[in-house]
């Protein structure tokens, strides 16, 4: 099968087994993820596993995203904060969403911030705006944010991303050291007012 087969097929068995939305399941066709891993790895592009794309990081397994994409709730003109572009894979998709202007991602590693630029600027992606950074510190120029996720665990969710977030948005980032869960969190006036938890999950720790 081509690529495009072989995403189509992936993203229909993530449609019936995670009951997506109709603007997840566009983004998640949309988005050609094989762009976005090592040509040595590209064979594997569309199983539902992360793949490793260079400094002991890796692209997360597709119904991660897929299920994160959802769980943010996000609509096309939200202002989305994301920490940890890595590969770009995760930033495409919620620009798909909400437009590409309108995401903001922060990545700890100069060389995958760089590779994720050229991406995204070669395959559509060019206006999503990508600092290299401490993730922990979010991206204050570009307040309020209608939303913001990690793409990597903290220990807790990070002050001055809650500070950057407007009243009434959504956080969504795996918390925790070794064992971690995927905490949704509402804001309030005065900070998190509600959070949940959706499920333990595995992700490699925020750098900084």
């Amino acid at each position: 099968m081509s690529y495009e087969d072989e995403r189509n097929a992936l993203v229909d068995r993530l449609a019936r087994r995670e009951s997506l939305s109709e603007s997840t399941i566009a983004a998640m066709k949309a988005v050609p993820r094989h762009e976005f891993v090592p040509e040595s790895r590209r064979d594997s592009t569309y199983a539902d596993r992360p793949l490793p794309i260079g400094d002991d990081q890796t692209i997360s397994a597709p119904h991660m995203v897929a299920i994160m994409a959802d769980l943010l709730d996000v609509n096309e003109g939200d202002s989305v904060l994301e920490i940890g572009t890595g590969c770009g894979y995760h930033a495409a998709v919620t620009a798909e969403i909400v437009g590409s202007k309108n995401l903001f991602t922060v990545e700890f590693s100069g060389k995958l911030a760089g590779r994720a630029r050229e991406t995204l600027e070669r395959i559509g992606y060019g206006a999503v705006s990508i600092r290299q950074g401490d993730g922990r510190e979010g991206w204050p120029e570009n307040v309020p944010y209608d939303a913001a996720y990690f793409t990597c665990a903290v220990p807790e969710i990070p002050e001055s991303v809650i500070e950057q977030v407007r009243e009434g948005g959504t956080i969504l980032a795996p918390v925790g050291r070794r064992s971690q869960d995927l905490v949704r969190a509402r804001v309030g006036a005065d900070g998190i007012e509600s959070r949940e938890t959706h499920g333990a999950v595995r992700f490699v720790s925020i750098r900084g």
